[in-house]
């Protein structure tokens, strides 16, 4: 049985995707091989066979590219108002405790995403 290593970097998965590419392993067994190592969440399947592409088609670089666009418009701020608003009027929703429990958790669960996008951070 093989150690897992958690949290590894993108570009060290990367590597090991390029190297093995390199060798003329295929796209499947590449993505088994990092699920024993980094773990089952490591990366999915059609991602390894997106850069074994990129790769066939003359990248080299492993690390990825800056993308430009609009900022991310959500904030520690923002997602501090919206769980304050969200628990003032709670009442509103409310029709049994089971389904405030649930509504609870569904935006706990939901501002967690939110953080997440925002920078990897929850409240």
């Amino acid at each position: 049985m093989f150690k897992t290593i958690e949290r590894a970097a993108d570009c060290e998965v990367l590597s090991v995707i390029r190297f093995l590419n390199a060798r003329n392993v295929l796209p499947s067994e590449i993505h088994y091989q990092i699920c024993q190592v980094y773990g089952d969440n490591a990366m999915v399947d059609g991602i390894v066979r997106k850069w074994v592409r990129m790769f066939n088609e003359g990248r080299e670089n492993v690390h990825d590219d800056v993308r430009s666009g609009r900022s991310c418009l959500v904030n520690d701020d923002l997602v501090r108002k919206v769980n304050k608003r969200v628990r003032d009027d709670v009442s509103q929703f409310l029709i049994c405790p089971c389904t405030f429990l649930r509504f609870q958790g569904l935006c706990s669960m939901t501002l967690s995403v939110v953080a997440n996008i925002a920078g990897g951070r929850t409240l």
